[in-house]
């Protein structure tokens, strides 16, 4: 599958996903680790970014941040123009099913379910039993459209254990995408596989970002994958700077956009 690069010189719309000015430090006794000091960026509808660094930098905790499994020290996460930092942790967790899918290095899929089963836990969790019951039929035809586009349909009723490393990434895949987040956040979801799978697991994450315009960001140390994303970010020293770009930011219609900082 390849990438279309769009004409340049067109606005960006408003950001999705915003990380204005994060700080995190953890405490050691008596030490005081910085590891993030006023990291900031801007992501936008349809856009790739590639998240580089050295192990160690600070990557993964970012991607906490940003996912609202953590809390920063300083600085706010916007999600979709909504600032996360004075909400709930209810609010938060809703924000986080509604808005957010994660893919991780490690598939966490739960053994005991098919990949079917698996790939609906994402709205059977966000769910009251009354409303997921009323909303399954939907969710399941959902569910198999993913399986098709992921060429997992075959699999559905299989358990995890019976399918390849590249085939449980794609369940996983396949689960972040069910609610139709707008924002994807991966961290390092090639790391377990051999570069041909690596790279067909990609293919997947770009044709699925350009076709429902989700916003995704991608931690990774693969040359390939930051090559062809639209942006690329080196994590250094708690800072945020460009990378080596790959392919022009992708420009889009539909309002102001504020460059990353």
């Amino acid at each position: 599958m390849s990438d279309q690069k769009p004409e340049s010189g067109q606005p960006a719309p408003p950001a999705v996903l915003r990380a204005d000015g994060l700080q995190r430090c953890f405490v050691d006794g008596e030490r005081t680790l910085e590891v993030l000091k006023g990291a900031s960026l801007d992501l936008c509808a349809g856009e790739v970014l590639a998240l580089v660094g050295r192990s160690g930098s600070g990557k993964s905790t970012l991607l906490h941040l940003l996912g609202l499994l953590d809390r920063p020290n300083g600085g706010e996460v916007l999600i979709d123009g909504t600032p996360a930092g004075s909400l709930s942790e209810t609010d938060r967790a809703y924000l986080r099913n509604r808005r957010i899918g994660f893919v991780f290095q490690h598939y966490f899929l739960l053994p005991e379910f098919s990949v079917l089963e698996n790939v609906l836990l994402a709205a059977q969790v966000g769910f009251s039993p009354w409303h997921w019951l009323a909303l399954r039929r939907g969710f399941a035809q959902r569910a198999a459209e993913l399986l098709a586009q992921t060429g997992l349909e075959p699999h559905s009723r299989q358990r995890p254990a019976t399918l390849s490393g590249g085939e449980r990434q794609r369940v996983a895949l396949a689960r972040a995408l069910l609610l139709q987040p707008k924002i994807l956040l991966c961290d390092e979801p090639t790391g377990n596989l051999d570069p041909d799978t690596a790279g067909h697991i990609m293919d997947l994450v770009f044709e699925l970002s350009r076709r429902e315009g989700t916003a995704v960001l991608v931690v990774t140390h693969d040359r390939a994958i930051s090559e062809r994303a639209d942006q690329v970010l080196r994590l250094e020293h708690g800072l945020l700077s460009p990378g080596k770009q790959g392919a022009e930011r992708k420009p889009q219609t539909g309002g102001d956009h504020q460059p990353v900082r």
